[in-house]
């Protein structure tokens, strides 16, 4: 009689059997090869426990041993394949289904292989609860490892099913206790098909109720239902359908996965589609670097708009040194500090190839830890802000900033358990933006300084005709100035308003010369100059200019000072230009603050890292607007007076010599002229 019920429920197996076969050459995951071995163990042992009686040798206990032991096999493969989990032993990485399954196998080889299925008794009686014992130790260490399923779920069902398990051993008899081991591997099985597919459809539907009335061979084992033919009967048929049922569900639920995966691919294309067409429309100013940085705030949010990250900032290099352009996303208490890690960054060896590990495959965006940067008592690592994505911005001379990305927000069908994980396609439009950003950066750069030559080039001619349309009547005064010096007829006020006459056209003399020269390119060659040396001879040849002004003139330089790497005369020459600006603030400073304080300027040097910061600083008034103060002909200082081209120069020179000039007002009074270089 078992032969006709267990038939159709083998022969519809058998046919199902290439399906799953399709799905493992298909997918070549680790699920769709256990479940097409797990199914054709369950085949070959419905061929060996009941298609095979009457045949000769059916009732060998090798034979019984053999079916027993697919029977386990099937069972725990359908379990592992919910469970991929693994653990490694030296090189090699080992499913846990391996071991858990392998003291089962023992326990059916032993049972009805050795003893004939005739338990033995005396001490190995023993041996059969040991051997159940043993497999669920290593289940409940499997059920520890984080999977999908949360870990105490895992151990209290495993403990709870495992120690039943050894008590019907122990009650009822090694073979009940085999049979029961099987269906509470089926009953986990079902529990985890819940969770690792967290959706309810027909293919899950179906899949756990299968496992589950698969599971119910543990009842026949019970007294009253032996006892009762017709409810023994139905029982076994339930069960053989139930076989069926499962592979169908199987088989429904991997082509719901594919329907799912690709809708999830058709939705991150859109996604894509959109993040381009965004990101292509973002305005880019090319006008001035300084107003292309200010975009930062755009940009991170644009980016955070758009993608699946729910924060971002732009951290571009600006003079030698990294800063905060703008966020989006980032509360206050960690925008602040990020910006304040943003200047500890060195600027050299920042996100170098190979100085951190890549995020995905393929992609340029890296896993960039902060920790190197953190200081004690840091709110990012009280905030846990310790780890960033960051998509660097690569140019010519190294890298000249990066976005920072982080979180992300569970969408496309991403579990929550991986919303930390990004996917290739989440990054390549980001890093498609960032080759713009830089591109764009670099050529504002590159035409802010075209601009800026070419302006300075006709300032240059302009000062290079000025001063040849003013040396010839600057000769003749200076001529018959000397003349009359030499007159003896002159009485005593007269020949004091000659010398003033003589003196002032000399001072006009000389600012044309040195006019003169700045107007002329410099072929002067960099070279590593000793600032000591440097503010040393600045301090001998303008230091009698100042005795004769009543200036305080102070010279400090830090010691261990390093060498620059600069054009020396090109270096004097910015120089030059500050000390004169610093002069006339001071000299023009209102009489009743030149009457309380004495008029001070300070040149000093001190070392920041891989830079070399000179600063001129005066006690006058201060600049209207620092930001501007090297643009020319923008008012400078109070009552609309301008700096003039002194300063516009020094700042072309500073540039030209990979440096960056900048000012800021002191308090309470006083203003000061930075000049950044760096060391050599």
């Amino acid at each position: 009689m078992p032969d006709y019920y267990h038939s159709p429920a083998l022969i519809l197996m058998a046919l199902l059997l290439p399906a799953f076969g399709y799905l493992y050459l298909r997918f070549r995951d680790a699920r769709s090869l256990l479940w097409f071995l797990g199914f054709l163990c369950s085949i070959v042992a419905m061929v060996l426990l009941y298609t095979m009686n009457g045949y000769p040798g059916a009732g060998s206990p090798w034979l019984v041993a053999s079916g027993q032991t697919f029977i386990q096999l099937s069972a725990a493969l359908f379990l592992g394949s919910l469970s991929p989990l693994r653990f490694r032993v030296g090189r090699f990485q080992i499913l846990f289904v391996v071991p858990y399954v392998a003291f089962l196998v023992l326990y059916s080889i032993l049972l009805y292989g050795v003893f004939g299925g005739v338990q033995p008794r005396g001490p190995l009686t023993l041996l059969f609860p040991l051997l159940v014992g043993m497999s669920f130790a290593v289940g409940v260490f499997w059920g520890m490892t984080r999977g999908s399923v949360p870990v105490w779920i895992g151990v209290s069902f495993i403990a709870v099913l495992g120690t039943f398990s050894i008590w019907v051993c122990c009650l009822l008899g090694a073979g009940s206790g085999l049979i029961f081991v099987e269906c509470v591997n089926l009953q986990l099985a079902a529990v985890l098909l819940v969770f690792v597919s967290r959706r309810f459809s027909p293919g899950v539907f179906l899949s756990v109720l299968g496992f589950l009335a698969w599971s119910l061979h543990c009842l026949l084992v019970l007294h009253l239902v032996g006892q009762n033919a017709l409810l023994d009967l139905n029982l076994t048929r339930v069960i053989v359908m139930a076989k069926v049922v499962a592979a169908i569900g199987m088989i429904m639920l991997a082509l719901e996965d594919e329907l799912s995966s690709n809708k999830a691919a058709q939705h991150r294309e859109r996604s894509a589609r959109r993040q381009l067409e965004a990101y292509a429309n973002l305005m880019l100013t090319r006008r001035r670097v300084e107003d292309f940085d200010r975009q930062g705030a755009d940009i991170c949010d644009t980016v955070v708009s758009n993608s699946c990250f729910t924060q971002a900032a732009l951290v571009l290099e600006s003079g030698g040194r990294y800063r905060l352009a703008g966020c989006a996303g980032l509360e206050i208490a960690i925008a602040r500090p990020l910006g304040q890690l943003a200047k500890r960054i060195p600027a050299e060896g920042f996100l170098v190839p190979g100085s951190a590990p890549v995020a995905v495959a393929h992609s340029k965006t890296v896993n960039l830890d902060l920790s190197p940067w953190l200081i004690p008592g840091d709110d990012l690592e009280r905030l846990r802000f310790t780890s960033v994505l960051a998509v660097p911005m690569v140019g010519r001379s190294g890298v000249d900033g990066a976005l920072l990305l982080k979180g992300m927000r569970p969408e496309d069908g991403r579990r929550s358990d991986s919303a930390d994980a990004p996917r290739l396609d989440d990054l390549l439009p980001i890093e498609m933006l960032v080759s713009r950003l830089q591109a764009t950066r670099s050529q504002t750069m590159l035409f802010e300084k075209l601009i800026d030559s070419e302006r300075f080039a006709g300032l240059g001619q302009l000062a290079s005709n000025v001063t040849q349309q003013l040396n010839s009547p600057l000769t003749v005064i200076l001529g018959f100035a000397s003349l009359l010096q030499d007159s003896p007829s002159l009485d005593h006020l007269d020949r004091k308003a000659v010398e003033s006459i003589v003196i002032e056209a000399r001072s006009i003399r000389s600012t044309l010369e040195s006019l003169s020269r700045v107007s002329h390119a410099h072929s002067d060659q960099p070279a590593a100059i000793s600032v000591s040396e440097l503010l040393s001879d600045m301090e001998q040849l303008y230091r009698p200019e100042f005795l004769q002004r009543s200036i305080e003139f102070q010279v400090n330089v830090a010691p261990g000072m390093p060498r620059i790497l600069c054009g020396a005369q090109q270096l004097r020459q910015a120089l030059l230009h500050c000390l004169q600006y610093a002069i006339a603030a001071v000299d023009r400073e209102s009489p009743e603050m030149a009457h309380r304080e004495s008029k001070t300027i300070r040149l000093e040097a001190a070392r920041e890292g891989s830079l070399v910061h000179i600063s001129v600083t005066h006690s006058g008034p201060g600049f209207i607007n620092p930001e501007r103060a090297f643009d020319p002909f923008v008012p400078a200082r109070a009552g609309g007076e301008t700096a003039g081209m002194g300063l516009s120069l020094c700042a072309t020179i500073l540039r030209d010599q990979n440096g960056r000039a900048s000012a800021v007002n002191l308090q309470p009074r006083g203003a000061a002229i930075i000049l950044e270089l760096q060391a050599a």
